[in-house]
């Protein structure tokens, strides 16, 4: 009876979802109903081109209408949507699995292995992140890969720093040491003890992480320093689209909106209310 009392059940316990979550996740739900059903619902290439039906307006054969070179939008933008979120979901892993291993080895081993780490994750912060995906960028031009590397050199940073910080604090607490003196190992003490306390820091730097890489990803298409025609990404829609704002703002007004809802939708799911 007294083990049980000793023992909380609270990391088996599901997280629950205020109403600012909740909205999040059926707009993100929602985005990805349209991202991955118009494919099979709606047959059209996103790069094919059909100069006769230039920035023709939503019909039925046409939901959205088509782009300055005839393009399905709807095809380009269901198309955008999972570019976007296949480089959000990669960049974030990339950077949270190194950032949360590397970070409880600082926080937990401490001495010179945390000052190694520590001045390794200062170096990085010198470099500014935008110059370093730049460079990438600029090594190799156009290329998903250059992106998706640079983006995740820069998100690690953040996973460390939070996940050194509260493990030092864990680390140090009475349970953690009684496990410990219990005989129990390290794998046994980062599940039961460290995990369950780090994992929704580390979900809400996910959300907030997933949310600036389709953002980079849409600021460096725009400046046309990212991907190339005709890859159909939010960012290269919008400057596609930006010279024909008069003759047709509907169009120009799609990829604008889907990159807000986008990324209202993840701020939103990474909300936590205080406790």
């Amino acid at each position: 009876m007294n083990g049980s009392t000793l023992t909380p059940s609270r990391h088996l316990v599901l997280p629950t979802l205020n109403g600012r979550q909740r909205l999040g996740a059926t707009l993100l739900a929602l985005l990805l109903a349209f991202a991955w059903l118009v494919p099979w619902l709606f047959e059209a290439d996103p790069a094919r081109q059909q100069l006769t039906r230039i920035l023709q307006l939503p019909t039925l054969a046409e939901p959205l209408g088509t782009d300055h070179l005839g393009r399905s939008l709807l095809a380009r933008l269901a198309s955008a949507v999972r570019l976007s979120l296949g480089m959000a979901l990669l960049s974030v892993t990339s950077a949270a699995v190194p950032g949360v291993i590397l970070g409880v080895i600082a926080g937990w081993r401490g001495g010179w292995l945390d000052r190694v780490l520590g001045t390794l994750a200062d170096a990085c912060l010198a470099l500014p992140g935008l110059l370093l995906v730049l460079l990438l960028v600029a090594i190799a031009p156009g290329n998903f890969w250059a992106l998706y590397v640079g983006i995740s050199l820069v998100l690690w940073i953040e996973y460390f720093r939070v996940v050194r910080a509260r493990t030092r604090i864990l680390v140090a607490s009475p349970q953690l040491e009684a496990s410990r003196l219990l005989g129990f190992g390290p794998f046994y003490l980062f599940r039961r003890h460290l995990w369950p306390e780090l994992a929704p820091q580390v979900l809400t730097l996910a959300a907030f992480g997933a949310a600036s890489a389709i953002l980079a990803m849409a600021a460096l298409g725009f400046v046309s320093v990212g991907l190339r025609p005709p890859t159909a990404e939010l960012g290269l829609m919008m400057i596609e689209l930006l010279p024909y704002y008069h003759e047709a703002p509907w169009a120009m007004a799609q990829p604008i909106l889907v990159l807000f809802v986008l990324v209202l939708s993840l701020n939103l799911l990474a909300g936590r209310d205080p406790r």
